[in-house]
This record gives structure tokens, sequence and C-alpha cells, in this order.
């Protein structure tokens, strides 16, 4: 017995090492990108110079828009406190730069075509369906939607929506983008394939954000993260037991996959669980089969069918303690 914790002791101090070589070789790949705050350049300019803000963000200006629009927008007053609140969390972009930045280099490690975007600041009136934009070489990010989940401008809205509206959830959010573009639709209609589909999503998360916690990948409190761990026995009874995996109701995406106030079971614990709790068990499946399939690469792994990464995985959900 002495021996096999020792080796096992081992082996963790290997895989560790193993990893730290990793983070070392993919910090030196170089990035470039140029970070412009639209939100900063929109609050100090006057009317004269809209033609060269238009000139140089054309695609914040759609043309069928007046000036006289924009320059209304300058002078609003809650136009004004939003720039303001806004330049006051996030004075500079250095901190996000460079987490941003080693974002780009696990992506360009992992997918060697990766191109790091043109990033642009703004204020979107906290549009929080889009806080991240990314196309092939545009990042917008929509800094008044990361002011703090306690900010005055998310009064009235409902918890489950503004606790991820914090700076530490912006490069969350930026990964998410990109790996929703990488990874195809799925195919199927069934509970499984959504699983599936958002497990390697979160996977891809562990492999380009490998320091962001648990918690913060699913965009839960530390709290809802312990209870999906502490119940996920529980939660893949419910799901076998009832036969949802290979089920095709549109109902189920609505009550554990989407983004909800949490997951609904129809039971009297729902108010105790956490949203979208079909992600999550998703991510532990695909966690599963990557552990068992190690020569699988990661970009041949995020092209595999649901079925075959379910069956593979055997799945074994953690037991409570």
């Amino acid at each position: 017995m002495k021996y096999l914790v020792g080796l096992i002791l081992l082996l963790g101090l290997f895989s560790c090492e193993e990893e730290n070589k990793l983070e070392e070789e993919i910090a030196q790949i170089p990035i470039d990108f140029q970070v412009d705050r639209f939100d900063v350049e929109f609050a100090k300019a006057s009317a004269e110079e809209l033609p060269r803000l238009k000139k140089e963000y054309p695609f914040l200006f759609p043309p069928r828009y007046a000036d006289s629009l924009w320059i209304q927008q300058m002078n609003d007053t809650i136009q004004i406190e939003l720039e303001r609140e806004t330049q006051k969390a996030f004075p500079d972009f250095k901190k996000e730069k460079e987490e941003i930045t080693s974002l780009f280099q696990h992506f360009k490690y992992y997918f060697p075509q990766f191109k790091a975007p043109r990033v642009v600041t703004m204020i979107s009136e906290v549009d929080y369906r889009n806080k991240v934009v990314a196309t092939d070489s545009l990042l917008l990010i929509s800094l008044d939607t990361y002011l703090g989940e306690d900010h005055q401008f998310y009064d009235g809205m409902q918890v489950y929506l503004r606790k991820n509206f914090r700076r530490g959830q912006l490069v969350n959010d930026i990964a998410f983008e990109y790996a929703n573009q990488l990874i195809e639709s799925p195919k199927g209609r069934s509970f499984l394939d959504q699983m599936i589909y958002y497990g390697k999503i979160l996977y891809l998360k562990d492999k380009v954000l490998p320091k962001m916690s648990d918690a913060d990948k699913m965009g839960y409190t530390d709290k809802e993260l312990k209870w999906a761990q502490a119940n996920e026995d529980q939660i893949w009874r419910y799901f076998i037991d009832r036969e949802l995996i290979y089920e095709t109701d549109s109902e189920l995406r609505a009550r554990f996959i989407n983004l909800a106030p949490f997951s609904k079971f129809r039971l009297e614990l729902d108010n105790e669980s956490p949203p979208q709790i079909g992600q999550y068990i998703g991510w532990q499946i695909v966690r599963q089969f990557a552990q068992k399939n190690e020569s699988i690469t990661l970009k041949q792994l995020l092209t595999l069918d649901a079925e075959r990464i379910f069956k593979e995985a055997n799945f074994k959900p953690r037991k409570p303690e």
C-alpha cells in the first residue's frame, strides 16, 4: 500500500511538471494585437470629430443612421453616465490585455491557424445578450456589462443574470465565443447531443483557460459548483431513470441547458440547484472520455460525435462524500 501511494504521488508530480512545461511553451508564443478604447474615444469626442470616428470604426456606425443620432448620443445623460462609470471600472486595460494575450496564445497553440483579432472596447447600453462579439478579424467587448454584479446600472435585473456582470467573466466570455465558432453545432436533436456539445466547449475552456476555476468557467458561484459536485450522482440517476438521454423534447434544453434562475427537475429542490446542469454533466462526460483516450488530440475530440464520446467515456458520476 505504501508503494502504491508513493507511485500515485510520483505520477502526480510528473503530470504537474509536464503541465508546467506546456504552459511555459505556450507563454513563448508570439501574439500581437491592437486594443482600441472606442468607449473612451467616443466619450471625449466632439461633433466635429465624428467623421474621424466613423472612418476608424465604420463597423460601429451603420450607414442607415444619420449623424444627428450619434451627436445626440454624445450628449445623452445616460450615455455620459455609462461612460463615466465604465472608465472608473476600467481606467486602463492592462490586466485584461494580459489575460486576453494568454487566451490567444493558447488558441494559437491548439489551433495554429488562429489569428489574433483587433480588439475594440465599447459601451452597448448594457446589452448583456451581446457582451462579446467575435469575428475572424474583430473582437468587440461591451465593458458596461462587466461593472460588477451589484452596480446600480443592473438594479432590477435578475440575480442569475447580473451575477456574471463582472470583469472576471470577460475572458471566459471571449473563450466561449471562439469555442462556439470552432465546434460544430450538434446535428442531432437529443438531450445527449446538447450536453456533449456544451461539454466540448467547457473542455476547450479547460485547455485555453487553465488557471480559471471550474466555477468561473460555468459562470457559477462557488456554492453552485459545490451543489453540482455533491449531487452529480443523483442528477445522473434522474436523467437515466427518466430516460432523458436520447429524448428529443426541446423543453429539456430550457430545463437543463439554457441560462435560467435554476435547473428544472420539477422537484422541491429546484430552487437550490444551479442553472445549466445539463452543460455541467456534459462537461464531466467529455472530461472522462479525454482521460481514457489521451492519444486523441483536442482538435480530434472536438469533431467526434456525441454517441461515441458518451459510450467510450462510460461515465461514472462522483459519489457524495
